[in-house]
Formats: C-alpha cells, sequence, structure tokens
C-alpha cells in the first residue's frame, strides 16, 4: 500500500485544514484504491468528467491527465482553495475548480447541449440517495458513475430478490450496478467508523419515449413501488389495492394472470417483474 498519510497531514497543517465528520470529508490515504477507481471509469481522452468531493486533489490530478475536460465540485472553501492553487501550479487547463454543492449544481451552465459526461465521486454519505436520485432520475443523466459509498449502501444497491429494496430498484431502473472492490476504513484518515466499496452505475439508455413522456412514466412506476414497499411486512397484493383504492381480487387476479405468487411481498420482484407488475397495472395509475 502506497501510504499518503503524512503527505495528506502536511498538508492540512501547512493550510489549517481540518478534517470535518460531519462534511464526510474522510481523506483516502492508499494511493493503489485511486488508481482502481480511474481504471473503472474507463477513461478516454475526449471525456469530460465531473468529480464530486476531490478533497486533496489526488484522484483529481490522475483524473485530469487522462481527459479532455475535468470539472472538480468541492463544497468546502478551504479544500476548494488549495486545489485552486494546486491547478495554479500545474498549469491544469483542463480543469475547473467549482466551490459548491453538487446538490445545487446546473449541468446546462457548465456542460453544451447534449454532451455527454462521466461522474466520479467520493460521496459524503448524507447525502448518497438524493445525489443518485438527483442524477439518474434528471433530464441529463451521465453516462457512467463510479462512487465511493458506504459499503452496506453499496450492497443494498446490487442486491437481488429476496433482499430487494426500493433503493436497489431505483438505481437499477436507470442504470447497471457493480461493485468494483472494498475498502476497508483504515484506508482513510481519519478512520471512519464503516468500511465503503467502489461501485460503477452503468446507465441505461432504453427508453423510446421522448423526455416529456419518459419522465412521466418513470414518475409512475417509482409510484407503484413505493406502494409496493410501503409497508415491508404485508404480502405485495395488500400493498398495492390499499395504495391504488381497488378490489385485492383485482390485483389477485392480475397477480394470477401474470403467473406471480399472490404470496409475493416487494423484496421477492426482480426489476423486470416490476416492469411487467407496471405494464399490468397501468391502467389503475392515473
Amino acid at each position: 500500500m502506497s501510504d499518503l498519510l503524512p503527505q495528506i497531514r502536511e498538508i492540512c497543517r501547512l493550510f489549517e485544514i481540518k478534517p470535518s465528520r460531519s462534511k464526510g470529508q474522510n481523506f483516502l490515504v492508499n494511493e493503489k484504491i485511486y488508481d482502481d477507481i480511474v481504471a473503472a471509469a474507463e477513461l478516454e481522452k475526449d471525456d469530460t468528467v465531473i468529480e464530486i468531493g476531490p478533497g486533496l486533489g489526488f484522484l483529481t490530478f490522475k483524473i485530469a491527465a487522462k481527459v479532455k475536460r475535468l470539472i472538480a465540485v468541492e463544497l468546502d472553501d478551504k479544500l476548494a482553495n488549495y486545489l485552486q492553487i494546486g491547478i495554479d501550479a500545474q498549469d491544469g487547463d483542463n480543469v475547473e475548480i467549482i466551490n459548491g454543492d453538487i446538490l445545487r449544481f446546473n449541468l446546462d451552465s457548465h456542460l453544451a447541449p447534449n454532451s455527454k459526461y462521466k461522474i466520479v465521486a467520493n460521496l459524503p454519505y448524507n447525502i448518497t440517495s438524493i445525489f443518485l436520485r438527483l442524477f439518474l432520475s434528471g433530464k441529463r443523466p451521465p453516462e457512467t458513475m463510479v462512487l465511493m459509498l458506504q459499503k452496506e449502501v453499496a450492497e443494498r444497491i446490487v442486491a437481488a430478490p429476496p433482499e430487494m429494496s426500493l433503493l436497489a430498484l431505483s438505481v437499477q431502473y436507470y442504470a447497471d450496478a457493480k461493485i468494483i472492490r472494498e475498502v476497508k476504513a483504515g484506508n482513510f484518515w481519519p478512520e471512519p467508523k464503516v468500511d465503503s466499496a467502489v461501485i460503477k452505475l452503468t446507465i441505461k439508455n432504453e427508453s423510446k419515449l421522448d423526455e416529456t413522456s419518459r419522465l412521466a412514466e418513470d414518475k409512475l412506476f417509482f409510484r407503484l413501488a413505493k406502494m409496493g414497499f410501503s409497508a415491508k411486512r404485508k404480502m405485495l397484493k395488500n400493498n398495492i389495492a390499499g395504495g391504488l383504492k381497488i378490489d385485492q381480487k383485482i390485483i389477485l387476479d392480475i397477480l394470477n394472470k401474470n403467473k406471480f405468487n399472490p404470496l409475493l411481498r416487494a423484496e421477492d420482484l426482480t426489476l423486470e417483474d416490476w416492469r411487467k407488475l407496471f405494464a399490468a397495472l397501468r391502467e389503475f395509475m392515473v
């Protein structure tokens, strides 16, 4: 392991940077993992990449060396200032440092219409869900995302029946998800209380609908999914009948016609099962 800890401590001392747990600031000290993240991103020389949470820039410079353009979004003022000094010193003309909140980031202000991009992120764990929803279901999703997440969250995202959750369904609806590697807590400073994992999401582009129609159908699909997962201990038929306010016999008839076990719970269905069920119930989704 290439231990970057002495260098990181010295940078923090010189620039009076104190890692904040509330901001999820745990600096990765293992250079091999940075290299694994870059490899997973499969970067090409014409790529545009948005890096989220660049921290002290160790990953930033590795990405910048491989792509046409890198936009690094850093919330912390001191870290953003340090990064800008580093970019200026190395004449990094393909790197733009944005001192701001990724959840308020305006893609259209920074990317040309219809231009593609990739995301690489070491996300603060407390924004994972809203971040995924924002970038997966938005009007301009990326081609791929390589993310450092809490290990437990990464495992939930790639889960299969009977361990499906609304989170797993929500991500798998939009992307193929794969865990690249586990990252033990000892690879960070300060050391967090939980292990992490690097996960890659490859975005699907399956819909043949126009943007407005696609967004409307997605909204209806997840309305049904939320009904199904609304009460974990109840069977799917009960949750959906209650959510749609229709007779349970109608739901049973639809389940039987589509060869679903009427005793199923939401976590027992695959993404394709949910698509099939949605098609069968679409007429009731008004």
